[in-house]
C-alpha cells in the first residue's frame, strides 16, 4: 500500500487531517443514485484501490441508494484504517421512486445521524455536513434550528465535526456563531466561479472547501479552451478542471465520483498535475 496521500494533507481542525483528493461514492450506487450497483464486487474494489492508494477522505451520505453506499463501505473498509475520515452529510431523503426530497427537520435530521451510523458500523461520524441547497441553489434560509440540533449531537460524542453543503457565505456565518465548521461543500468549477469569495474565505479561515461537479455546466467553447489545454499537457480534461480546483486554493478539497477502478486512478493522478502559468490564466479566463 502507497504512502503517498494524493494531493498532499488538510488539518481545517484539531483531530482531522484529510487528504485533499479525496473520493466521493455517490456513484457508487445503481443507475440515479438509486438501488445496488450493477456490479457489487466492482463497487467494493473501487472503494478498496482509493484507500490503497492513498485516499483518506470519503464523502458519502446514507441517502445515496438509499444506504447502499454506507453499507458498501462499510463490507469494503470495516474496521477501517487508521487515518481514514469519513465525511457524511444529511438533510435529504429519498421517495420510492428515486426521488430526491429535502427533509431538514431537526429531529429527522438527528434520525439521519443514527441512520448513518448504524449503516456505516461507527460509533461517531468524523464529519457531518448539513445539505441546505435546493435544486436552484443555496436557498438562504437560516440554518440555526438545523446547524444547532446537529450541534447538540457533537456535544453528545456521535460527530466530531460539522460542515455545511449548498450554503452562501451569510449562512456560513450564521452556523458558525453556533459551532465550528469544518468543511463546506458548494458547486464550483471552472465555469462556475460564483463561489469565489466564498472560496477565499475558507482559505483565509482554513476551512476544507470541497468543490463538486468538477466538469458542470461547461459551455462548448468552455468545454473546446479547456480540451485544448488539457492535449498540451497531455491530460484528460477531468485531470486538468481537477488540478485547476487544487491550485485554486490551499484549502480546495476534491471528492470526484466513479464506479471504475481505471477512471478512480486517472481522477487521483491529477493531484500529481502542475499546471504551469499560462495554462491557469487560460483556464481562469473561462469564469469570467
Amino acid at each position: 500500500m502507497t504512502t503517498t496521500i494524493p494531493g498532499g494533507t488538510l488539518t481545517p481542525a484539531e483531530g482531522l487531517t484529510i487528504s485533499r483528493m479525496g473520493y466521493g461514492a455517490m456513484q457508487l450506487a445503481g443507475p440515479g443514485v438509486f438501488g445496488p450497483p450493477k456490479d457489487r464486487a466492482q463497487a467494493l474494489a473501487v472503494l478498496r484501490e482509493a484507500v490503497g492508494l492513498g485516499v483518506t477522505h470519503i464523502d458519502t451520505s446514507d441517502y445515496y441508494g438509499p444506504t447502499v453506499v454506507n453499507e458498501l463501505i462499510r463490507e469494503a473498509l470495516h474496521p477501517y484504517p487508521a487515518g481514514l475520515r469519513i465525511v457524511s452529510k444529511v438533510g435529504g431523503r429519498r421517495s420510492d421512486d428515486g426521488g430526491w426530497i429535502s427533509s431538514l427537520e431537526p429531529a429527522d435530521l438527528k434520525v439521519q445521524v443514527q441512520e448513518n451510523l448504524r449503516h456505516l458500523g461507527l460509533d461517531v461520524l468524523d464529519v457531518v455536513n448539513l445539505r441546505m441547497d435546493t435544486a436552484e441553489g443555496a436557498s438562504g434560509a437560516s440554518v440555526a434550528e438545523q446547524f444547532g440540533a446537529l450541534a447538540e449531537l457533537r456535544e453528545q460524542g456521535l460527530i466530531r465535526h460539522l460542515g455545511l453543503s449548498g450554503v452562501s457565505d451569510a449562512q456560513l456565518s450564521e452556523a458558525q456563531s453556533i459551532a465550528p465548521v469544518v468543511t463546506v461543500q458548494n458547486l464550483y468549477n471552472l465555469a462556475n466561479r460564483a463561489d469565489d469569495a466564498l472560496v477565499d474565505r475558507c482559505a483565509a479561515e482554513n476551512i476544507a472547501f470541497a468543490a463538486f461537479f468538477p466538469l458542470g455546466g461547461f459551455s462548448p467553447l468552455q468545454s473546446e479552451t479547456l480540451t485544448s489545454v488539457a492535449a498540451r499537457l497531455d491530460a484528460s480534461p477531468q485531470q486538468v478542471a481537477l488540478a485547476w480546483l487544487l491550485q485554486r486554493s490551499p484549502t480546495t478539497v476534491l471528492i470526484p465520483g466513479t464506479s471504475s477502478v481505471g477512471h478512480l486512478r486517472e481522477n487521483i493522478a491529477a493531484a500529481e498535475l502542475r499546471l504551469p502559468a499560462d495554462a491557469v490564466a487560460e483556464l481562469d479566463a473561462i469564469g469570467r
